[in-house]
């Protein structure tokens, strides 16, 4: 059994801001796995995004598409899947608004249509984005993401109770199955594998991290981070371009 389990967030958090991995957090959680303590990507990425992570820490158990895709020793432990009929009529919408859509699995995606602002969204994520309008009907969707700037609550009106919406992203909405979070796919990892008794920490910096930190024991935000994450941790640690990761993890003894 592990002396605790840490989730890390990836973006402003256990990344530099240029998506790289520092060697300083690569060596950190080296120093966890060696101290029996089980680290854990919880992203609201998806794998195809993120693999050089699990690639250059080691880790392979992970909560990706902000719950949507979970991951545990390498093995896929669960998947939600978005219908056809829902993502049609949420296409309709977000077509009446003017705004692109991209649908994801944990392996691909692809777009509505092409605008300077997804231009610079995915050439800050180091992603090529190809538009192929149909292409949601012959793949699995497990994530949606929604491009605007402020329209988070027509959004969420109008799906209520049928999707979560929530800004990670100044640039759009992550688009989930309502009760869809890094909660409910950490609560889905914790339960498949009997952890229910191990001490859970996590690292995070937005507002997809919220549900996240209800759910552990230990909640640890970046100094870089959104207000109402630093609000609810327990602990603000140093901004993840300086070494608020190792910082976080010394304040608390593991490593």
């Amino acid at each position: 059994m592990y002396k605790a389990i840490v989730f890390f967030d990836l973006d402003g958090t256990l990344l530099m801001d240029d998506k790289s991995l520092s060697e300083e957090n690569i060596q950190a959680i080296h120093e966890l796995e060696q101290n029996n303590i089980l680290p854990v990507v919880s992203t609201g990425r998806n794998i195809f995004e993120v693999r050089y992570v699990l690639d250059e820490t080691g880790m392979d158990s992970i909560v990706s598409a902000n719950g949507s895709y979970v991951q545990f020793e390498g093995k896929k432990l669960h998947a939600e899947y978005l219908s056809p009929e829902l993502i049609e009529e949420f296409n309709s919408f977000a077509n009446a608004q003017g705004d692109p859509v991209a649908w994801f699995n944990h392996h691909e995606f692809a777009l509505s249509q092409e605008t300077p602002v997804t231009d610079e969204n995915f050439k800050l994520l180091g992603l090529n984005a190809r538009v192929e309008p149909d292409w949601y009907k012959f793949h699995h969707v497990n994530f949606m993401f929604v491009f605007n700037f402020d329209k988070e609550k027509l959004y969420q009106e109008r799906f209520k109770g049928v999707l979560s919406l929530v800004r990670n992203n100044p640039r759009g909405l992550d688009t989930m199955l309502d009760g869809v979070s890094k909660k409910s796919g950490i609560q889905e990892l914790l339960d498949y594998a009997n952890f229910g008794d191990v001490p859970t920490y996590a690292f995070g910096d937005q507002l997809n991290d919220l549900e996240m930190f209800d759910l552990v024991d230990h909640p640890i935000c970046m100094a870089n981070g959104n207000p109402a994450a630093k609000k609810k941790a327990e602990f603000v640690t140093d901004s993840n371009m300086n070494g608020g990761i190792v910082k976080g993890l010394r304040h608390f003894g593991l490593v």
